[in-house]
């Protein structure tokens, strides 16, 4: 069983029978986890969910794998007291991750990626920590994990404001070429400014917009520049960390 022609294969349509059988061929499997955010009032509460899976498809077809179901809810600090977020426990999440890997390792997966679209830092932890807890088990598997924003974010200071963050040019671009229809209008234009190295328990109130940056100048062709970049990147690591070479 092979891609179709801009999808890659998904683990949720396969049989038990296909899934023995494309397994025994040690493919890259990719876990793509996102949240239930607020974003502006611009972009959709999914945002980081869309981005996360539209790199895991991508790269799935780079290299032959398959996509796991995703993971639409993650730890979210900052924007929790927005309407809309809906987020899970550090524990819950860091459980829920060990769980998935140690399943995929269980059935003879070796080689798998975990990219996350949403990167607030409990989140990034939890991952990590359930990720690295099953690798202890297995040292056998080789687990990569990161937010596509580590690598996005490589492009501020260069093509891109070195301010931009949460909502603004970077992350409506990538939503305008991924689900333009998703967009609103107006777009917002935002920044914050939370006292350096405090633990506040209402964080929206520095970051009353919850955008920061200025996503007006935002465009699909932007958005397309970055994905591109993000993907190029990913694959070239994915090669080098796996040993694996592109489809």
């Amino acid at each position: 069983m092979s891609a179709k022609e801009g999808k890659p294969v998904l683990l949720e349509e396969l049989t038990s029978a296909e899934f023995k059988e494309i397994s025994r061929r040690k493919p890259l499997v990719i876990v793509p986890i996102g949240s239930v955010e607020e974003h502006g009032s611009h972009l959709p509460l999914c945002t980081d969910s869309f981005q996360a899976e539209e790199v895991a498809r991508r790269v799935a077809l780079a290299f032959g794998g398959i996509v796991c179901p995703p993971i639409r809810y993650g730890d979210c600090r900052s924007t929790r007291n927005f309407p809309g977020t809906i987020s899970i426990g550090f524990d819950t999440l860091r459980m829920l991750i060990t769980d998935i890997l140690s399943e995929l390792d269980r059935n003879g997966i070796d080689k798998i990626l975990v990219i996350t679209g949403h990167a607030g830092s409990a989140h990034m932890i939890a991952l990590r920590l359930g990720a690295q807890a099953v690798v202890e088990k297995n040292p056998k598997l080789k687990v990569m994990f990161l937010s596509d924003y580590d690598l996005a974010y490589e492009l501020r200071g260069k093509e891109f404001p070195k301010g931009d963050g949460h909502g603004g040019l970077i992350e409506t671009s990538r939503i305008l070429n991924i689900r333009p229809e998703l967009v609103r209008s107006p777009r917002p234009k935002g920044k914050t400014w939370a006292p350096p190295f405090m633990i506040v328990a209402d964080p929206e109130k520095y970051f009353p917009s919850g955008v920061l940056g200025d996503s007006t100048s935002a465009t699909a062709s932007k958005g397309r520049k970055i994905d591109d970049y993000v993907v190029g990147r990913l694959c070239d690591m994915i090669s080098k960390n796996f040993g694996i070479k592109r489809a």
